[in-house]
């Protein structure tokens, strides 16, 4: 009778999780709905009205999705992030709050909101609404790290031929620090919320994290003794990685439509590991100069290339270049199924802006890297792809800040080819074999979202506030 009560128990356990609705921050935290949603847990994902019709995806299975307004209608979303921004701030606060109440008569109130780290000011509705509150980081804890060293007026970031020396990190020289330690550059609301991420972690009941204790082990510990952190990580889709969950099989939530068939049906007719597979992400924007050294480094190098280009950056691509690039050798597509990509047999290497989800997916894949970061946390993640994981080299930029074709031919080869990239390669085996076992039945991440059930249940029965 114990365990059926604990089961009743854990079922009438209802949590909502809101992530800041970009595709980079919704697949973490869809993910982890899932996990928990397996253990037992009720669990809504919030989809905000401006992208509300293309989150209504039934891939999410077990998980239920709730839409609540942002201020803007679907498609009248403003493409000024600023505006979206102060807009979304302004108008959540009573939708999510309606959203609580409107569950809080029903047989399964809300226990706790999980929401993005981005979005501290939630906690705050979660308080007062009665709930306990979540925070998820959907970056490393080594970019947080710097973020918070940069508040304590502990990071001075080196100038010249300088490094910095940091409690649990490598060394760090200027271009391995997040563009946002230099200051907000055109991004002000975006270092807004990158740096009010801690503006009241302390209070939080508790901070959940996109990462692996073996991962990034040494700043994972150093983190754990300034809060209480959970790894969960990493978030991948579960049938490629442990294969407990039987229909997990991708994200379920895409706000671009991929080139699934195409890609999948260009990649069977190739060798194994003969294919450089490219993308930067949904956000990142090279220049025009970029491109066009980007598109001819690839066809110098002699490799088989499968390219995203977003539809936003097609015009950036030479106008000879498609032309000029036989169908057989490579591929220019608007969208893919990324993680399929990754998956596949005939792909020998990752083109990445290194964004902290593709190389969390590169990792858990196997897939050796070829870094490009173009801003934000990029840089760090590339660091550490690098020289803390080896699994990949790091593109080189000019004088003009350009990375030129002979550069990414060269790092391509370099991936590819020879005994470094052999090296590489058996790392990322590694990453891969870890990622499968620290989600899997008695792993580090497993534990900890068993352990945060446990917890959360605990807390609902009792009302207990301790941990």
């Amino acid at each position: 009778m114990e365990k059926e009560e604990q089961i009743r128990e854990t079922s009438q356990s209802h949590v909502l999780v809101f992530p800041f609705p970009v595709q980079g921050h919704i697949n973490p935290m869809l993910q982890l709905s899932k996990r928990l949603a397996s253990k037992g847990l009720k669990v809504t994902l919030i989809a905000t009205s401006s992208i509300a019709k293309t989150m209504q995806a039934p891939q999410a299975g077990s998980v239920h999705i709730e839409t609540i307004f942002d201020g803007f209608e679907e498609g009248e979303r403003t493409s000024d992030l600023e505006e979206f921004i102060e807009t979304f701030n302004r108008t959540i606060p009573e939708s999510l709050a309606g959203l609580i109440e409107k569950y809080a008569s029903s047989p399964q109130p809300v226990k706790c909101v999980i929401y993005d780290s981005a979005t501290p000011w939630i906690f705050d509705i979660a308080r007062s609404s009665g709930v306990y509150g979540a925070s998820f980081f959907t970056q490393s804890c080594a970019v947080t790290g710097l973020y918070y060293h940069k508040i304590q007026g502990a990071l001075k970031v080196p100038l010249g031929e300088s490094a910095v020396s940091l409690p649990a990190y490598p060394e760090l020289e200027a271009n391995d620090m997040p563009s946002y330690v230099n200051g907000p550059g055109s991004y002000q609301a975006i270092y807004d919320m990158a740096f009010s991420q801690f503006s009241n972690v302390d209070e939080v009941d508790w901070v959940l994290w996109n990462t692996f204790n073996e991962l990034e082990d040494e700043v994972v510990k150093w983190m754990a003794s300034k809060w209480p952190i959970i790894p969960i990580g990493p978030t991948i889709p579960s049938m490629f990685l442990d294969k407990r969950l039987k229909d997990d099989k991708d994200y379920g939530v895409s706000l671009f439509k991929p080139n699934s068939d195409t890609c999948m049906k260009w990649l069977d007719s190739k060798e194994p590991s003969s294919v450089v597979y490219v993308s930067f992400g949904s956000l990142a924007a090279l220049g025009e100069d970029q491109m066009a050294q980007l598109a001819w480094g690839l066809k110098r190098s002699n490799n088989n290339f499968l390219w995203v280009v977003r539809e936003s950056e097609e015009k950036k691509v030479p106008p000879n270049f498609i032309e000029e690039t036989t169908e057989e050798k490579g591929l220019v597509v608007t969208w893919s199924p990324q993680l399929k990509v990754l998956a596949h047999r005939s792909v020998g290497c990752f083109l990445t802006h290194c964004g902290w989800n593709s190389t969390l997916e590169a990792l858990s894949l196997g897939v050796p890297m070829v870094a490009m970061p173009q801003w934000s946390d990029q840089s760090t993640n590339a660091k550490f792809v690098t020289d803390v994981w080896r699994v990949g080299v790091r593109v080189e930029v000019d004088q003009n800040g350009i990375v030129t074709r002979e550069e990414i031919e060269k790092c391509i080869r370099e991936v590819m080819e020879g005994e470094t990239g052999k090296g590489m390669r058996m790392n990322s085996e590694k990453w891969k074999e870890l990622a499968r076992i620290t989600v899997d039945e008695g792993g580090s991440s497993d534990k900890n979202i068993e352990e945060f059930v446990s917890r959360l249940v605990c807390k609902s029965i009792n009302g207990s506030k301790e941990q």
